[in-house]
């Protein structure tokens, strides 16, 4: 069985990569480390600084995008990987945060409702261009190859070889959108089933089946490329 330590250090290497790619972008002092800051907001400070953004306060948006636009970056950027597109939809989300912030209502961490916009941002812009979120396979047919996959892939151990780090980097490039977000949300974020759930609005259930079938189709894929250099 491969733990989760391993896929989340395989994860990481791949975002890590990703954010060296995106250098350039526009968006600052964006984290590679978690999607959540390292301290939370408590949920006074949440509260203190979207009365200060409503009251129009000098600096307070300013400092609500500083505080959160690593997390929009995070999903905006697995959702939708290209570096300008990634940049508008981050600037898109903001300006929607900004504008229906009054429909906050305080009854989850403010990070949680950016994170929702961030994804309801990206969603849409694949949504515009016809890309889906998820292959349009049958995920639910249980006779579909990857639900009956088992673990045997060593990922640890690929993940001591630099051409298989490759390799998975790259596949990771080509999981439908959804996957790659869920993903990397739980195995590097450690973001909880539940939490990624009330981001996506998608049943914890829903989230545990990408998150199985992503893994399975990259054991999948790298036990093909293992199998084809032995």
């Amino acid at each position: 069985m491969i733990l989760d330590t391993s896929w989340r250090i395989a994860v990481a290497a791949y975002v890590e990569r990703k954010f060296e790619l995106a250098a350039t972008v526009t968006v600052q002092h964006v984290s590679t480390s978690k999607m959540n800051v390292r301290k939370p907001p408590s949920p006074d400070d949440d509260r203190l600084l979207v009365e200060e953004v409503m009251a129009r306060a000098s600096g307070a948006f300013e400092r609500l995008v500083r505080q959160y636009q690593g997390l929009c970056w995070h999903i905006i950027s697995r959702m939708a990987p290209n570096r300008e597109d990634a940049r508008d939809l981050c600037q898109e989300a903001f300006l929607r945060v900004y504008r229906y912030l009054y429909q906050y209502r305080f009854e989850s961490p403010l990070r949680f409702w950016i994170a929702q916009i961030a994804y309801s941002t990206a969603a849409r812009h694949l949504e515009r261009k016809r890309i889906p979120l998820v292959e349009l396979a049958d995920e639910n047919d249980p006779s579909h190859p990857l639900a009956q996959l088992s673990d045997g892939f060593d990922l640890e151990d690929a993940s001591a070889d630099a051409d298989l780090i490759a390799a998975l980097h790259a596949e990771i490039d080509v999981l439908p959108p959804l996957q790659r977000t869920v993903l990397t949300l739980y195995h590097l974020d450690e973001v909880p089933i539940g939490d990624i759930a009330r981001i996506t609005g998608l049943a914890a259930g829903t989230i545990k089946s990408h998150l199985f079938r992503s893994r399975a189709k990259l054991r999948q894929r790298l036990g093909a490329r293992t199998r084809s250099v032995k």
